[in-house]
Parts: C-alpha cells; structure tokens; sequence
C-alpha cells in the first residue's frame, strides 16, 4: 500500500530535483564572463586598455545659464537616451526634467545626426502631461494640484514591418519627489511617429495603466487613429515579447501581455545562431528564451563573473558576427567598458569605452556620477553601415553622449603611430586614435584657411577638457616626435602624457598658461622653453624605461635629459589633453544628498585655448 506520506514524499523529492537541475542548468548554460581582467574604481579609467578608435562625443551640455548653447531650456535632468537608425539618419532621444529625477515637469526631447557626430538642437517630441487636479494616486497619500507627469521609459523606437519608424514613451505619476513613477500606476505609454521629412504624426496612447481614468487622457487611444499603417503598428508591438519586455517596469504589474511580469529592469536582448535570445537586464542579470521571450528558462540570475551594479547593461550582436556587452564594471557607475564573445555566451576582455568623470554641475534627486545607462541600436532598429557599434549614454544624468566604437573591438595596434593628419584621407585621420569631444570643448580635425588638416584641441569650458589619445604598440625604449602650434600664450594649458598599459603616467609636459613648455619632475615643474602664440614647435621625446629618464628636444634647442616622475616598465599610449587630470569622485566620496547643491559658476565660459597637432609619429628604439 503506498501511503499519503509516502506520496507527499515522493512529490517533495521530485520538486527538490526539478529545482535543482534548473538550478544547474541555469548556471551551465548562461552569459559569463571567463576573463581574468577586473576594472580598478580608484580610478575613472579604471586601469583598462581602450577599446581602439572609440569616439565619445558630447552631443547635449546641460546649462540653465546658456540654454542656447544645451537644449533651449536650461534643464539639467537629461537621462535614459535611447537610439535608432532609420532612413540613413541617426535618431536619439532622452528625457529630461528642470533639475531631478522624478521631480516634474518632465518631456522627452529628439535629436538627430546623419554621421552620429554631428546632432541637431533637441526638440520635442512628447511634451508635458498636466495631470487634472484632484487626481489620487491609489495607496498614496495627497491630491494632484498643479501636478505634471513624469517621463519614464525603458524603450525608445520601434521600425515596423513596413518600415515606418515610431517613438515611444511613458508619462507616470509621482505625487512626491519619493514617489515611484514607475509603480504600475502611472498615466500610460505613448506611440508618436516620425516621418522622413523630419515632421512628427500626431501623439496616441498604445496602453495605459488599469487605474487611468482614460476619459481623463490628453491624447487619443490608438485604435481611434484613421492611419491603418499606425494601427498595424501597434499591433506588432503589442504582439510582440521581446518588446513588452522591455515595458515591465511601468506596465501594470499583471499585465497579461508582459512575459516576465517579475520585477526585473532595463531589458535588452540579442539572439543567437540558434535562434534562443539572450536576455539582460540591471545588475547583469540574465537568462535565455528559445521561444522569441514568450518564456524564460530560469528565473534571470547574476551571470557568473560580470560585476555591475544598480545600472543598465547593454548586449548586442556585431558586425563581424561577435557579440558585446557595455556596461558599468563595478558597484559605481564609471567606468563605461565593453566585453566582447566570439559565441555569445563567454564573454573573454573587459576594454574601455568611456573613462571620464566630469564634475556634476548641477544639484538635483538621484543623480548619480558617471557615464552610464547605455543603449545602443536595438535589432530591427537599423544597422549603421560603417558595421561600429553605436551607443549612446548620459554623464551624471545631466549631459547627453554617443560613442561609436569599431568592429571588430580590439586594444592592440600592430604598427607604431606614423600619423601626419593632412597626408590621412579625409574621415580617416582618426581611425586608430581614441578621442574625447565636449561641446564645448572640442576635439576634431579642422582644416585650415590654408587648407592643412590639424588635429584641434579647443577648449573653453571650465569644468572639462577635450582630449586625444593613441595607443601604440607597448614599448620600453620610445622615440615619439609630435608638432604643435598653439594658438595663444597666455591661457589654456595643453598636456602630453607618456602612459602605460594601465593608464598610468610616468612622463608629462605641458604647454602651460604662462608661455613656457614645461615638464613635470615629481611634486615640481622644470621650464625647457618659451613658447609663442602660433608658432609651431616640433618636440621630440626619447624614453627609456630600463632606466627611468628620458630626453627633450624642442626646435633647435638643446637636448634636455630628465628622470621619470613615476616609474614603468614601458609605454603604451600617449594622452593630448587640455586640462589637469581628475581624480575625484573616487569610492571613499560622500554619496550624492538630496540637498546636493550647485557647484560655483555653473555657466562660467572661459576663453577659448586652441591646440592644432600636425603630427604624431613613434619608433621603438
């Protein structure tokens, strides 16, 4: 006779079984990463090797002082950028409020670039939503009074099937500067089209949120719409898992079309040859679907050896048919790096993408330090034809940034630098070198009225710097030869770093405000010699690890032998930069308050100091 315990027993021990072998199958077939690097947060950079020929370009400096210069209206809450690519042209948007997160008002703003260098002035295109007065939020406690929604979204575009390109948005409802937004019991999310003359089809919502009083909304629902390509539209996306998914947060939380309706943030995807898709979501979480994301096989869970924090990761498929991941590789957000897989699966290299944390200018709720939440160009979105790998991501949720990185991803240069940029072809110039390109200040090849092409640092912007970079092969014994004409004598500051695998310099000079080239020798600086405004200084520069020194030849003038001000075992890179290094936020900084305030001369300009480069060229001795 078998007994009723004897059952439970058995039902028990099943259970116990399924459980643990979903448990190790998770952990068998899942992404990880297998590599042995690891970032160091001491540092912005954190010691990694770049990701070669990575272009980080500022295309939105947030200022209340000079709104003509940002977005038109002085707000410095920007955030969540999203991208696309359609109709041979790049398509980003972000939201943004007046100062903090969850704080409105709040709006979405469109910017667009057909070389993802240059980008038109932000624009609209979900405005701000009035909330009626007297509305309550169910389990909050108060009444909406001049009250506006706020702006919230994890997906940004949708290409239909027939081509059209759609954006995308959510308005939430926080009735405090505490309260979530993204609680599932917000207004709705909103489809809009964008047409290829620029022009924008009228807003609709696509869902709303079950406790919405929808006679209440600004906007019509979609199925009201005359434009069948519209609706078909949206029906793609509401049939569609891979993008519900990616809804989860501010969807009702038993939204019977979402298919993981677990709290799990920030999703994106990639599939593999085999037709299963990756998933990714905050934290590095993970899991993956063999049925188009209608379900998962496992509850997503920590992949093995990626380290990330409270942050987005981003995974995608490659041009040359690799895989990559970017994301946050530490419990802070900086730096911004890449890891690539040959399978999709085994992620190998951590590299650098962006490693610079520029001062927060502006107080405000949540904000956070460094580069982070990126997202680059989700599948069915365009493919970019140059085949890089195109992302864009805020700075310390007040400036907006792209970063195109080539395919296929590597840290290695096989040829020393032989770089006379007006013998490069046009568009080429850069293509090995590493650069970091501000609003205002800018790092780009100018041609001249004379017509010669210039590598330009300018700089006029108080709190940043522009700067280049070119890794070379890694050498102990360097000859670097470079020319310099800088504009002016009598302000702005070019420095020239000698740097290691890590990053970390050994040697530096500087073309300094007061008109004399200097280097640095330990805590101090020895003048070489006396530079002019728009002359041009040819330095040559001999380094030799072994033993700790190096010489200096300006010109015709005499040879000048110093010692190294920190110690290596060679050189990897050199750094043009115009400005003093930063070394702050760092992890024993105090975290950000609410009460954070403004820093000092938040729309100070500086006068503009202009650094042409003609050349760079190095040989291992």
């Amino acid at each position: 006779m078998i007994t009723f315990q004897k059952i439970k027993t058995n039902i028990i021990t099943t259970a116990t079984i399924v459980l643990a072998c979903t448990a190790v199958n998770a952990q068998n077939d899942t992404v990880r990463y297998v590599g042995k690097t690891l970032s160091n947060i001491d540092y912005h950079h954190g010691q990694l090797s770049p990701a070669i020929g990575v272009h980080a370009t500022q295309i939105m400096r947030a200022s209340r002082e000079h709104p003509e210069k940002a977005d038109g209206f002085g707000w410095t809450y920007n955030h969540q950028p999203m991208m696309a690519y359609w109709n041979n042209t790049f398509y980003l948007h972000y939201l943004s409020d007046p100062s903090g997160e969850h704080i409105p008002p709040s709006q979405t703003l469109l910017m667009t670039s057909k070389d993802g260098v240059t980008w038109t002035k932000p624009e609209v295109i979900f405005p701000i939503y009035r909330i009626p007065d007297g509305w309550k939020k169910e389990g909050v406690e108060g009444v909406s009074k001049n009250l506006d929604a706020i702006m919230h979204q994890r997906m940004g575009f949708y290409t239909s099937k027939d081509k059209r390109l759609f954006a995308l948005a959510y308005y939430g409802i926080a009735m405090d500067e505490k309260d979530d937004p993204n609680d599932g019991k917000g207004i709705g999310r909103v489809i809009r089209e964008i047409k290829k003359d620029g022009s924008f089809g009228e807003i609709y919502f696509i869902r709303y949120n079950k406790t919405w009083d929808k006679s209440k909304s600004k906007f019509p629902f979609y199925t009201t719409s005359k434009d069948k390509g519209l609706k078909k539209a949206c029906e793609e996306i509401l049939s569609e898992p891979l993008v519900l998914q990616q809804w989860v947060e501010e969807a009702d939380r038993d939204d019977e079309l979402i298919p993981l309706q677990k709290p799990y943030k920030a999703f994106s995807y990639y599939h593999l040859p085999n037709g299963n898709v990756v998933g990714l979501w905050k934290h590095a979480l993970t899991s993956i679907s063999r049925d188009g994301g209608k379900s998962w096989d496992y509850m997503p869970l920590r992949a093995p050896g990626f380290v990330n924090s409270n942050a987005k990761i981003w995974g995608q498929k490659t041009s040359d048919n690799r895989y990559a991941t970017l994301y946050n590789p530490s419990e802070y957000r900086w730096p911004l790096a890449i890891s690539t897989s040959d399978d999709g699966m085994n992620y190998r290299d951590l590299l650098l993408v962006h490693g610079e944390v520029s001062p927060m200018r502006y107080g405000g709720n949540y904000k956070s330090a460094g580069p982070q939440y990126v997202r680059g160009i989700t599948e069915k979105n365009g493919t970019p034809p140059d085949g890089k790998i195109w992302v864009g991501y805020s700075v310390n949720k007040e400036d907006i940034w792209v970063a195109s990185i080539p395919v296929p991803v590597t840290s290695e240069v096989k040829e020393q630098a032989n770089e006379v940029f007006n013998a490069l072809p046009d568009g080429e110039e850069l293509k090995l070198w590493n650069t970091y390109d501000l609003s205002w200040a800018s790092t780009k090849i100018e041609k001249k009225a004379d017509g010669k092409k210039w590598l330009t640092l300018r700089d006029q912007d108080y709190f940043d710097y522009s700067r280049a970079e070119r890794v070379i092969p890694f050498t102990a014994k360097l000859e670097a030869v470079f020319i310099v004409k800088p504009e002016q004598n009598n302000h702005g500051l070019l420095q020239i770093e000698f740097q290691n695998k890590q990053g970390l310099p050994s040697v530096r000079l500087v073309f300094d405000s007061d008109g004399q080239l200097k280097v640095k020798t330990g805590a101090r600086f020895n003048t070489i010699a006396k530079y002019e405004a728009n002359k041009t200084y040819k330095v040559v520069v001999k380094l030799d690890a072994k033993n700790r020194s190096y010489t200096v030849k300006v010109n015709d003038e005499k040879e000048s032998t110093k010692i190294f001000y920190a110690p290596t075992d060679g050189f990897d890179r050199i750094m043009f930069r115009t400005g003093e290094q930063r070394h702050t936020p760092n992890p024993d900084t105090e975290p950000d308050i609410d009460d954070y305030d403004d820093l000092p001369q938040t729309g100070k300009l500086i006068p503009e100091a202009v650094f042409n480069i003609e050349s760079l060229i190095t040989k291992k001795l």
